[in-house]
């Protein structure tokens, strides 16, 4: 497959988006329970393993990802950790997989913005061009993105960890999944609409500047 070709091309297209680099966790938050662990990590960390290798196949001279190469990290160390766990471990592991997918999450958002290196902006560098790559703007937008999904996979650890330690009940249809699932589908509202806005004031700003001296 090269990239010249149209499944290249919409190939290529599904991997500017960080929401890629979240499809392990999904698999894993959707998979996971009791007696599914072991299902949950391999599928995740295939589904990692695949993301990183069409990064590859698609976007040959791209820059690695810092969360697709965390989700290899984060699903491998799972697995190696449920392969050898004893089975109170294991019956722990099932029952808190949620939370420490969720809270690893928050690392990786947090983390990434302490190291001046928020997750999104490597995405969101192949779709501008080089020249704006340093830009304030740009920089801040990607910085304000990728706060909105650190506080969004915080919220999914809070109501997590709400369902399995205060109300017993890690199925509860609102903590569960509704509360969780609606921070999610919030930040990736917020991911499609808030790059839009500041490039639209951007724009208006740009229009309504009065040329420099000299120029009509």
């Amino acid at each position: 497959m090269t990239t010249g070709s149209g499944s290249g091309r919409r190939g290529a297209r599904l991997l500017d988006s960080p929401v890629i680099g979240l499809l392990p966790w999904i698999i894993f938050a959707v998979v996971v329970g009791p007696g599914r662990f072991e299902l949950g990590v391999g599928l995740s960390l295939a589904c990692a393993l695949a993301v990183v290798a069409a990064g590859r196949i698609w976007r040959p001279h791209s820059s690695w990802k810092l969360l697709e190469l965390c989700d290899v990290v984060f699903f491998a160390v799972l697995a190696v950790v449920g392969a050898l766990a004893a089975d109170g471990t294991s019956r722990w592991l099932e029952t808190y997989a949620g939370e420490i997918a969720n809270i690893a999450l928050v690392l990786i958002a947090f983390g990434s913005m302490a190291f001046r290196a928020p997750f999104t902006l490597p995405y969101a560098r192949e779709q501008v061009p080089r020249s704006r790559w340093d830009s304030p703007l740009f920089l801040r937008t990607n910085y304000v993105v990728t706060g909105v999904w650190g506080a969004a996979f915080l919220v999914g650890a809070v109501a997590g960890g709400y369902a399995d330690l205060v109300q017993h009940a890690p199925d509860n249809i609102w903590t569960g999944w509704i509360i969780q699932i609606a921070a999610i589908v919030a930040a990736l509202r917020f991911t499609r609409w808030y790059p839009a806005r500041v490039r639209a004031r951007a724009a208006a700003g740009n229009a309504a500047s009065p040329p420099p001296d000299g120029e009509p």
